[in-house]
């Protein structure tokens, strides 16, 4: 379902859009349908396809606070190096796509660089640093390319999280993919040094 604004300001007019049907919006009506639509998170394709993704379950929830609140916590601990963000954030990347990874990181230095219109709404920079956590009604495949659409527009390390299956994909710049079953935690590296993503508690251990 999309809402849009309608002639009257007053005036919303509703809009349910199959999820065979493609439909391609400019950045501008994006910002737009975001605003109007704050209990969704919209996302943008490089081509200009927009993607609705409904509210999650509370499983997923759950899960995503507790990788939020970890990343938060090295942050805060760490002296706040740079920006941490939540799921809620959207960036519009290099290729003009708009994402919103479940968390996220990005160093003072390249947050420092931006300009004041390119930190608007949606920051133009991709984040250093991305998770994205799969749920019980995400395909596979569309999380792998957007993954990949990370790595090849900024982000240095990329994690995604499939708890159905015990495993995290590890990104990184200029290697395979690395596929990680059942780990007990996940280490920043030397991007995010010092950070530690304790897994258990995702598994629901």
């Amino acid at each position: 379902m999309i809402q849009t604004p309608a002639k009257s300001p007053s005036e919303i007019l509703t809009l349910n859009l199959p999820r065979h049907l493609k439909l391609y919006i400019t950045p501008d009506q994006f910002a737009t349908l975001a605003a109007n639509n704050r209990d969704l998170q919209l996302e943008r394709t490089a081509q200009g396809e927009l993607i609705v993704n409904p509210p999650t379950g509370w499983q997923t929830g759950e899960q995503n606070i507790h990788i939020t609140t970890e990343l938060c916590l090295w942050w805060r601990n760490a002296d706040k190096p740079g920006k941490v963000f939540d799921s809620s954030t959207a960036f519009t990347l290099p290729n003009s796509a708009i994402r919103a990874p479940d968390a996220s990181w990005i160093s003072q230095e390249r947050w420092d660089s931006l300009t004041d219109a390119q930190k608007g709404t949606f920051a133009r920079v991709c984040p250093d640093f991305v998770v994205e956590l799969r749920s019980s009604s995400d395909t596979l495949k569309p999380l792998q390319e957007k993954m990949q659409e990370y790595m090849d527009n900024g982000a240095r390390l990329g994690w995604l999280i499939n708890p159905k299956n015990r495993t995290v994909a590890v990104y990184r710049i200029g290697v395979e993919t690395e596929i990680l079953t059942n780990p007990n935690q996940l280490s920043g590296e030397e991007i995010v040094p010092g950070f530690v993503l304790d897994l258990r508690q995702v598994w629901g251990e």
